[in-house]
């Protein structure tokens, strides 16, 4: 039973205003991207399925399918990560952290910290690497496709890419913010 209490409590990643107004501004923004980038699997699928059907029974496949598909794959994933990190959903060990959580709360929220902290430092490489291809994007109105054919700006991925990237390593530091306060709590 207080396993679950405990689940929901990680669920609730959208604190109160008047107890974090940064934290609450933060979550309605990374929920916000992750609803959209939600929305981008479904269109990214309905797409897919277009394709196939459209090749295989009409012999008209959508041109640029492939194209499109792997740039909103990325676009999807930089729009869903500041919930991920948010929600504490990241890829990890986390049957480690609970066990450890169990015994030691304390390394638990320091490795959570420390896990946030990398997190930032990952981030805000990309938002660095980032920045300048899509500002360059942006200025020559770089395409992707087949000129005549099929193109695609690809200001708007790169650009999501960005805006994820740094939104993602405001929800790490926040994430890092909100451990350190555990650690000091647990003393």
């Amino acid at each position: 039973m207080s396993d679950d209490i405990a689940a929901e409590n990680d669920d609730a990643f959208i604190p109160k205003y008047s107890e974090a107004p940064f934290g609450a501004l933060l979550g309605t923004v990374a929920a916000v991207m992750s609803s959209i980038g939600t929305l981008g699997i479904g269109a990214l699928m309905v797409l897919i399925v277009a394709d196939v059907l459209g090749r295989n029974f009409f012999n008209a496949p959508i041109t640029g399918v492939a194209e499109i598909a792997g740039r909103t794959v990325v676009a999807i994933v930089f729009l869903q990560i500041a919930a991920a990190i948010l929600q504490k959903r990241l890829t990890r060990a986390d049957f480690l952290i609970r066990r450890l959580n169990g015994s030691s709360p304390r390394a638990a929220a320091m490795i959570e910290m420390i896990f946030a902290l990398t997190g930032v430092i990952v981030l805000a490489a990309i938002l660095w690497a980032s920045w300048p291809k899509f500002a360059d994007a942006w200025q020559t109105s770089e395409f992707f496709g087949v000129q005549g054919v099929f193109t695609v700006p690809t200001w708007p991925f790169r650009g999501i890419t960005v805006l994820g990237s740094a939104v993602a390593a405001l929800a790490a530091l926040y994430r890092a913010q909100d451990e350190a306060r555990r650690f000091r709590s647990l003393a």
